[in-house]
């Protein structure tokens, strides 16, 4: 029923014009687009029924961004419910979890800041400082392409309270309204849709109220959320390539050489039929991944690298088939597939790509013995 509720509503709303529309907008998003999604219980089924959500569970993400990926939505799902809304789920107090009712019902944005400049891939590699002084807490730091970071009102800050830059242990999160002194940002385009920015934190003080769950326990719960993430953008990435398949399909019914369709050359079917089973490797890889994120760490885990690898490659070599059975036109800003195909391209460099995680599920595997 989510499935199709929300196939039906995109279908009718978000068109190619209404993305470039939300794009072209001061934050790359549609203010009107964002409310419906929040009105039809989307946001809502993507948290747990104990922070007022619907659901929250492994097919509920991959329901829901299987669709909106399909559609080529650009509106900060993942950044709001997965990411900073699910971490304040996961570890906040009472007090803290009340933003969640605003951010389910549209009036509140978040954007989680923990990637750092020299960090990469690495989730441990936090070098922004948090030191108590006085009657609260003092930030330092500098966090890197922070999706969603201008827009949001309050951000998921990640920063080291104790330990080596890249030990697991000492990382903590603290809630900090967008708008503290000393917090600057540089808002930028992603090559994708949408926009990230740098932040710098120069001296940024929080009650100590701001600190989200335990003082250095933060990892376990960024690493799961993590793994969520990666089910969110793989479960994404399916839905884009289905429509860039749809697409080629059509073109290739109706483009004409040598006065036949050109979908009736072997060699061009071929290459559909291969790709067609390399779109349904990768949906068994994405309900594998949504059953196992309830599942212990190692399994959770390793789930998610190998699914972030496949979906990686299976990505980009329909972004590349596509392109080149359109031709030219495959290209143009104008015409959807371009979108699609620097979204299934872009999806691979985010939570780790192809190589980081095939070398991650190597060393998690022969880590479980």
């Amino acid at each position: 029923m989510l499935r199709d509720t929300l196939r039906r509503f995109l279908s009718d709303v978000y068109s190619d014009e209404q993305r470039n529309v939300s794009l072209a907008t001061e934050h790359g998003m549609s203010r009107e687009i964002w409310l419906q999604l929040a009105e039809l219980g989307v946001v809502h089924a993507l948290f747990a029924e104990h922070v007022g959500g619907l659901g929250g569970h492994g097919y509920d993400i991959a329901t829901v961004f299987e669709e909106i990926g399909r559609a080529g939505v650009v509106e900060p799902l993942l950044e709001n419910a997965i990411l900073a809304g699910g971490l304040i789920a996961d570890l906040g107090t009472d007090d803290q979890r009340a933003v969640l009712d605003a951010v389910m019902s549209g009036g509140h944005q978040l954007a989680f800041a923990h990637g750092e400049p020299h960090s990469r891939y690495e989730m441990s590699r936090v070098s922004t400082a948090a030191k108590a002084v006085g009657q609260g807490i003092v930030l330092n730091g500098r966090k890197a392409v922070v999706s969603n970071g201008e827009a949001a009102q309050t951000l998921v800050v990640s920063a080291r309270t104790a330990g080596e830059d890249d030990a697991e242990d000492g990382i903590s999160l603290f809630l900090i309204p967008a708008d503290a002194p000393g917090l600057s940002t540089r808002e930028y385009p992603k090559i994708d849709g949408g926009f990230a920015c740098e932040i710098d934190l120069h001296d940024v003080k929080v009650p100590d109220d701001a600190l989200l769950g335990r003082s250095g326990d933060a990892f376990p719960a960024i690493e799961a959320r993590m793994s969520m993430a990666i089910a969110a953008v793989s479960a994404e990435a399916l839905g884009a390539m289905e429509t860039a398949r749809q697409l080629t399909v059509d073109y290739l019914r109706t483009r004409t050489q040598f006065g036949r369709p050109i979908g009736k050359f072997q060699v061009l079917q071929h290459r559909m039929a291969d790709m067609l089973i390399e779109i349904e490797q990768a949906r068994s890889a994405v309900l594998n991944l949504a059953a196992a994120l309830d599942k212990p760490r190692d399994v959770r885990e390793r789930n998610a690298s190998a699914t972030k690898n496949l979906i990686g490659r299976v990505g980009r070599l329909v972004a590349e088939e596509c392109i080149q059975m359109h031709g030219g036109i495959g290209m143009t800003q104008e015409y959807s597939l371009a979108h699609f195909a620097r979204r299934l391209v872009m999806v691979d460099h985010e939570f780790g790509d192809t190589d980081h995680h095939l070398e991650r599920f190597i060393a998690l595997s022969q880590a479980r013995g």
